[in-house]
């Protein structure tokens, strides 16, 4: 089962543009907490805080008990964080109040464990899904599924329905391959057509030989 973790945030009466921009500068991110049916909850995050926290957790899975003030804790997954395009700051932050007792899809990491024999012997690993969709009880989230590739030679494939998921089932269909171990490419560089007629017309050119000239009236004297 997902670890769940504690983040203390505060409510905010102020929004807009303007008050998200004052939120930042003080050091804190802008959120939301939305639920099922209800009126989102504004709310605030200490900045370094929510990166402390989020650097050590799988933000798609993990339950987190949010404490918004002096109220009741909200269990809740992190629904979206959006990023500033190149700058290390992060601009807002949505979460979604889990209900106990309903289902939830979320996507749970792959841990591929082992250096596969194809690789060894001079192949390629190539990952295609790094993470599968589920549907489950908020308190059955995995933390991540594991599967050992080592085994793997070049050309086989590991497949979602070979993955160990437990009491889990994964939404998306059992025969989606996961990653491949595939033979290296061979690129073959052919040389230019130009580089061909100028070394065949190399071949062809004979050297010219200069020769002292005699001592005809063309000649010059030393």
């Amino acid at each position: 089962m997902s670890k769940q973790v504690v983040l203390q945030v505060e409510s905010r009466s102020e929004t807009g543009k303007g008050a998200a921009r004052r939120i930042r500068a003080a050091g804190k991110i802008p959120g939301n907490v939305y639920g099922h049916g209800a009126e989102p909850t504004a709310v605030l995050a200490d900045e370094l805080q929510f990166k402390a926290l989020i650097s050590k957790i799988s933000t798609e899975n993990t339950l987190i008990d949010l404490k918004v003030g002096d109220e009741t804790p909200k269990v809740v997954l992190i629904r979206e964080i959006q990023r500033h395009p190149y700058r290390s700051v992060i601009l807002h932050v949505d979460f979604f109040e889990i209900t106990a007792g309903q289902t939830i899809r979320v996507a749970v990491p792959v841990r591929l464990e082992g250096n596969p024999i194809g690789v060894r012997n001079g192949g390629v690993l190539q990952v295609i899904r790094y993470e599968l969709e589920i549907e489950c009880l908020p308190r059955d989230i995995p933390s991540a599924f594991e599967a050992d590739i080592s085994g793997l030679e070049i050309g086989d494939s590991l497949h979602i329905g070979e993955i160990d998921t437990g009491d889990v089932t994964p939404l998306e269909d059992g025969s989606l391959t996961v990653c491949a171990v595939v033979a290296p490419r061979v690129i073959e560089v052919e040389e230019e057509e130009g580089e061909d007629e100028l070394s065949e017309l190399d071949e062809d050119i004979e050297p010219e030989v200069i020769t002292a000239r005699g001592d005809d009236g063309d000649s010059e004297e030393a």
